[in-house]
């Protein structure tokens, strides 16, 4: 039997998976917490700039295509950025179709957390990231056997820690109880040797 996925198993995964992860998103933008990596850095300019999230999330992953066609592949390299794109648009239209009177924002973080958490291993086991450190993080696990989500969650932690000096240290808190949510989803779910993208 195949282990290998079909293209509409491929498109099926995405579509999810981007779902999951643009209201994992949302979540988090409502409670006015942060993220690691890229989604987080995007949420962090859009406080400081006002320039929307889907706009920086594309901007900021560009840098990172060269490694994922380098290490991983055009096949990886093109679903990533598939999903990203996926991601922004459901981002920037989802206010229109959701409207949240209010939330706490400690279920904020780990609900948003945990989608986006499930988003990510969907694509993972796909062949597929969100680009930026989760390329890294899927490249450090194939080539060093480095757990991808032990690896990523140390990046994620910096950049919330570097949003120190932004946010109230509640804020903070709660932003990072959100990382853990998503990276615990992703390390105890996704093991090296499991739906390697090499």
């Amino acid at each position: 039997m195949s282990t290998k996925h079909t293209p509409f198993e491929d498109l099926q995964a995405m579509v999810t998976a981007t779902a999951l992860v643009s209201l994992g998103v949302f979540l988090l933008n409502f409670a006015g917490l942060l993220a690691g990596g890229t989604t987080g850095l995007a949420l962090l300019l859009q406080k400081l700039t006002g320039v929307t999230f889907g706009v920086l999330f594309v901007a900021l992953n560009l840098p990172f295509f060269y490694l994922a066609l380098k290490q991983m592949g055009w096949q990886f390299t093109l679903k990533t950025f598939a999903s990203i794109i996926m991601v922004a648009l459901a981002t920037e239209f989802l206010s229109r179709v959701i409207r949240v009177e209010s939330a706490n924002p400690l279920y904020c973080a780990v609900m948003g957390g945990l989608l986006i958490g499930c988003g990510l291993l969907i694509l993972f086991r796909h062949q597929a990231s969100l680009g930026g450190f989760n390329i890294l993080a899927l490249y450090m696990q194939n080539r060093y056997g480095i757990s991808a989500g032990k690896f990523q969650m140390g990046l994620d932690g910096g950049i919330v820690v570097a949003s120190f000096f932004v946010v109230t240290p509640w804020v903070l808190l709660v932003s990072m109880i959100g990382a853990v949510a998503v990276n615990l989803a992703i390390a105890v779910n996704h093991k090296p040797g499991r739906y390697v993208t090499s």
